[in-house]
């Protein structure tokens, strides 16, 4: 397994999360990895815009959640590489499939315990 080639392919995912949640997201200061959506809140607005925004926010706050769980994913596969332990599952100890790390760099379980949830 060539982890420099899947260090830096993480390091890409992880440029490309954080741009991506920088377009609707603040990073919050008080809890590490937390993203904060920036509330729409446009003051000409009608109640129909008012009620149109407020879906919107809560789209917004689903997909935040969404790259927020992947950054912390990708995050933890970088700190692993580092710490010599990538490639291990957290469950079992066995190793991860390089199959499942060629499609899934950032995966924790092995294919057993992933589906085995």
């Amino acid at each position: 397994m060539d982890t420099e080639k899947i260090k830096s392919s993480l390091e890409v995912e992880k440029a490309k999360l954080e741009k991506e949640l920088e377009g609707f997201a603040v990073k919050d200061p008080n809890i590490k990895g937390n993203w904060d959506a920036k509330p729409i809140n446009r003051e000409d607005s009608d109640m129909e815009e008012k009620a149109d925004e407020a879906t919107e926010y809560d789209n917004l706050l689903s997909l935040e959640h969404s790259l927020e769980l992947r950054l912390k994913d990708v995050n933890a596969a970088l700190e692993k590489i580092s710490a010599g332990s990538y490639g291990i599952c957290e469950r079992c100890g066995k190793k991860i499939e390089e199959q499942r790390l060629a499609v899934a760099p950032e995966a924790r379980l092995c294919l057993t315990c992933n589906q085995n949830g």
